[in-house]
């Protein structure tokens, strides 16, 4: 197969990572919930990093509710994709930065890493919709979150993943036409 075939292939079989933007908005909840709790900043920021922490199994779970191989060792470029998310790792350590030095605006900066973290999905899929939600995300986390509180900024990622997640069910329609 070309690197064409293999992106195509990669896009279909893993459905464009929906399970993991599905994933998302249940981090996103749980992120809300914390964010509503009347405690420390501190407190909220160590209990919003693990509300992180789920991800990866909700993502496993999810991808076996939708019928999606969590790892297709046949596509190399699934290896790719495993880069890209460890790449946002490297990231976090800015919101570690920003946790005890700026902490309110910590939830702010992690919302932004995680919308600019998804732009190499869209050439792995071949997505419009991730190249438009990694621009999206990170210029709406940046103007929410220096101007309301951050109880809306983790509403606004609830919406946004949800839209999110319905433009990538389209776009998984369309790709198998």
């Amino acid at each position: 197969m070309n690197l064409e075939d293999l992106r195509i292939d990669c896009a279909i079989k893993q459905k464009k990572g929906i399970h993991f933007i599905s994933a998302s908005i249940v981090i996103w909840f749980f992120v809300l919930i914390v964010q509503a709790l009347d405690l420390p900043i501190l407190t909220k920021n160590l209990f919003t990093f693990c509300c992180t922490a789920p991800l990866l199994p909700l993502a496993f779970l999810i991808s076996k509710f939708l019928k999606i191989p969590f790892q297709d060792k046949t596509n190399p470029l699934n290896n790719l994709g495993i880069l890209f998310s460890i790449n946002q790792m490297l990231y976090l350590l800015i919101a570690m930065w920003v946790y005890p030095t700026v902490p309110e605006k910590m939830l702010m900066v992690i919302a932004m890493i995680f919308g600019a973290h998804l732009l190499p999905y869209s050439w792995l899929y071949k997505s419009k919709t991730y190249m438009i939600m990694s621009i999206i995300i990170p210029f709406a986390s940046l103007i929410v979150g220096c101007t309301s509180t951050r109880w809306v900024l983790a509403m606004m990622m609830i919406v946004i993943e949800i839209i999110f997640t319905v433009l990538l069910t389209i776009e998984n329609k369309t790709i198998l036409r």
